[in-house]
């Protein structure tokens, strides 16, 4: 359903058939919201153009590396899956 909300930083939002966005920063003194799309894009527009779009307020997407350039080994994931096997046991090699 599109309404029409006023901008808030930390929100996510998509315009139909269009691509997820966080709002990350507001202001009110120059009238812009700037935005930042999933895959790291980052747009400025003004407050009238912010309103005139039909949105749509989203969950934040699951997967955060989206606008980062990360691999899944430095992520910080352990999903249980390793590529080094199964590690020994440090107690086995105490005497």
């Amino acid at each position: 359903m599109s309404e029409n909300y006023e901008p808030r930083v930390g929100d996510w939002y998509r315009t139909p058939g269009g691509a997820a966005f966080e709002v990350v920063a507001v202001d009110e003194d120059d009238g812009t919201v700037e935005i930042q799309y999933f895959d790291g894009t980052v747009e400025e527009m003004d407050l009238d153009a912010w309103r005139a779009l039909s949105l749509e307020a989203i969950e934040p997407p699951e997967d955060w590396s989206g606008a980062m350039d990360i691999e899944h080994e430095d992520s910080g994931v352990d999903n249980g899956s390793s590529r080094h096997g199964k590690w020994a046991n440090p107690l086995d090699e105490i005497d």
